[in-house]
């Protein structure tokens, strides 16, 4: 099981509202309106040093639209522009002398008005770089990981806003996520209102049946995957059926192979669901096949697509 523990290491220095500040000095108040109640938003992005011995950013600017697009959803209006917090992800990056690091843009309401509409915060951005390995273990990439379909449903498409990365609704994955934890599976997979699978705590989830690649379509009530993107591209690229359609639990338990996607977990192999294999229990051709393409477009030696990459 992956060590659920682990703490991200460190850098020397986070960037916020225009100016780097030292890693222990990136403080802001106990009042912060986003603390209390979840209004912003967030992004997880990674960097990876190439094996041409570049550093590159991976979708970098669908990454940064997807931010914006989260405060728009959100009513809150960022006092940057995307080309400028594109440029500052890069120069913080530089700042820390990192190059296989995992980025987070975080955008907050601050203090001091308390009330649940109050549209007088300001709003804070913050760029903070740190390292941090695979999400759910190295071994989970090699071997694949346990699931549990959890008690806690992925909220609606009309009571939640599921294509934002909006801070406080990550709370319903959090506790799935502990839910599963506690109870001895590596991550949880979620039901979405009407009982069918729609994503994993942190990721998008795959199944794959008869050699047909499926996921959740975008009209259900997943989050619009960066990294689930890529590899419907990298499936239909290898000449792979892939359909974004919906598939029920008894689906899931059934398929040939399963997989999770996401920038933290890149692409991680379920190799069991509530205590049955999936498969062979182990992971399978396909997953294999589309985790070396995910890997060789991240990080190889060869440029198969130059429009996802940001060199740093």
């Amino acid at each position: 099981m992956a060590d659920h523990s682990i703490a991200m290491k460190p850098a020397e220095r986070i960037w916020i509202d225009g100016h780097f500040v030292d890693w222990s000095a990136a403080h802001i108040h106990v009042l912060t309106h986003t603390l209390h109640y979840g209004l912003g938003a967030f992004e997880g992005i990674r960097s990876y040093r190439r094996g041409d011995g570049r550093v590159a950013v991976f979708r970098l600017r669908e990454h940064i639209d997807r931010l914006f697009d989260s405060c728009q959803v959100c009513g809150i209006a960022v006092p940057y522009n995307k080309e400028q917090i594109r440029d500052v992800c890069l120069q913080t990056l530089r700042e820390n002398k990192l190059e296989n690091a995992y980025l987070r843009p975080l955008i907050v309401l601050g203090d001091p008005h308390m009330g649940l509409g109050s549209l007088e915060n300001p709003v804070r951005v913050v760029i903070a770089v740190f390292d941090w390995g695979a999400y759910l273990g190295e071994e989970g990439l090699r071997r694949g990981i346990r699931a549990k379909v959890s008690s806690f449903a992925r909220g609606a498409v009309n009571s939640m806003m599921s294509k934002a990365k909006i801070c406080g609704q990550y709370v319903g994955s959090v506790l799935a996520k502990r839910e599963a934890v506690a109870v001895g599976y590596d991550e949880a997979i979620m039901l979405d209102a009407q009982g069918l699978v729609a994503e994993a705590s942190g990721e998008n989830l795959f199944l794959i049946k008869a050699g047909v690649v499926m996921t959740a379509p975008l009209s259900s009530s997943i989050l619009a995957g960066i990294t689930r993107d890529t590899i419907l591209r990298l499936a239909r690229d290898a000449g792979l059926e892939a359909r974004e359609q919906t598939f029920t639990r008894d689906q899931l338990y059934c398929a040939d192979e399963v997989f999770l996607t996401g920038t933290a977990a890149e692409v991680t192999p379920v190799r069991e669901v509530d205590n049955r294999k999936i498969g062979a229990g182990e992971p399978g051709p396909l997953t294999r096949k589309l985790q070396a393409a995910y890997f060789e477009a991240v990080k190889g030696e060869r440029v198969p697509y130059p429009d996802w990459l940001t060199y740093v």
